[in-house]
């Protein structure tokens, strides 16, 4: 999902709720080592799929 797909589907009043929130939060503590990886997962991943090569790019 692109970003300008996010904010149609979204809208500008809960991304900037979101991003309010995510700065409150970051500004109490910074995430731990495990919330970190946990979040590159997820974000990188996000149905939990591991990428798989086509048949013309597996040699």
């Amino acid at each position: 999902m692109t970003p300008a797909e996010r904010r149609a589907l979204l809208g500008d009043d809960v991304i900037d709720h979101i991003h309010r929130e995510v700065e409150e939060a970051l500004a109490e503590a910074p995430p731990t080592p495990e919330v970190l990886a946990a979040l590159r997962r997820i974000l990188t991943r996000p149905a939990g799929r591991l990428p798989v090569a086509k048949a013309d790019q597996a040699a």
